[in-house]
């Protein structure tokens, strides 16, 4: 008999009280067959988390021994240790960078040979303490801890890695190198921004230094270009009806509806009616 678990789900049902229907949520469970356990997966997760315990005590071995040699010629022993830590940290992060390359061999195979060359240090390291302690026999069985943990880390990347084919890792590389040319595009629009700030702010500085005035300023405020509405506007002789302002606007030679609205606004009545202004101006067409 298949395995099961129980699903809880929800669905809306009418429900009716005095002929008055609402949609309530209803509630019920459900048996859902459960499907097997995959024992790969579970395999592969556990071999991974051994990985992990070994590359935490392969860095512990490693930084214990290579202090202690350190510690040998370096007044502080805090910086031994400190500086003792870099040689499996660094291999390790070479196996984080090849991980991030599991697709792309090509990319994988400058961290792969870098994490080779510091587990080769770091084993030097470790084997060097046992030979300075007068026990190189157990210098040697120590370095290879460290060179255990890379041998468990590179099976366990080489079974996560999923190489790409030929065609698809093409594909994959015009893609990268699009998006890479679009990134690299906003950092050089920055510079350039930059650096046309740059010399309008040195112009601007020049300028002022020779009292040069600005080329866009006018010399004086009486040159300075009237808004169109000052050039159409006629004088006014004080107050007036919406009808003299009209005729004046008309002798003035201002035609335009809109312009004769505007004219009478300023000179008359500041709220008048556009269609009570254009009606007028219809009527003095008429009579002229």
């Amino acid at each position: 008999m298949p395995r099961t678990r129980t699903v809880e789900r929800s669905r809306l049902v009418p429900h009716t009280i005095d002929g008055t229907t609402h949609l309530v949520l209803d509630r019920y469970k459900v048996d859902m067959p459960q499907p097997p356990r995959d024992w790969d997966r579970i395999v592969l997760t556990g071999v991974t988390a051994a990985a992990a315990v070994i590359g935490v005590a392969s860095i512990v071995w490693s930084t214990t021994s290579i202090g202690s040699l350190l510690d040998l010629v370096v007044p502080l022993t805090a910086a031994a240790y400190a500086a003792a830590l870099v040689f499996d940290l660094v291999w390790l992060s070479c196996m984080a960078l090849e991980w991030l390359a599991r697709y792309d061999q090509e990319r994988a195979a400058l961290p792969r040979r870098a994490g080779y060359v510091a587990l080769a240090i770091a084993m030097g390291a470790v084997g060097a303490h046992g030979w300075i302690s007068g026990e190189f026999a157990i210098g040697c069985v120590a370095a290879t801890v460290s060179g255990l943990a890379k041998v468990m880390w590179t099976v366990v990347l080489r079974h996560h890695a999923k190489p790409l084919d030929a065609f698809t890792q093409q594909w994959v590389d015009a893609e990268r190198a699009k998006a890479g040319g679009r990134l690299a595009m906003v950092s050089v629009r920055r510079e350039l921004t930059r650096a046309e700030q740059a010399v309008t702010a040195e112009q601007a500085a020049l300028s002022g230094a020779s009292g040069a005035a600005p080329e866009e300023a006018p010399e004086s405020p009486e040159e300075a270009p009237e808004p169109p509405e000052a050039k159409e506007r006629p004088p006014a002789y004080g107050p007036m009806t919406m009808t003299d302002a009209v005729r004046t606007a008309i002798s003035s030679g201002i035609t335009e509806p809109e312009a004769v609205v505007r004219y009478v606004r300023q000179v008359s009545d500041a709220s008048a009616k556009e269609e009570s202004v254009l009606r007028t101006l219809r009527s003095l067409r008429r009579t002229a």
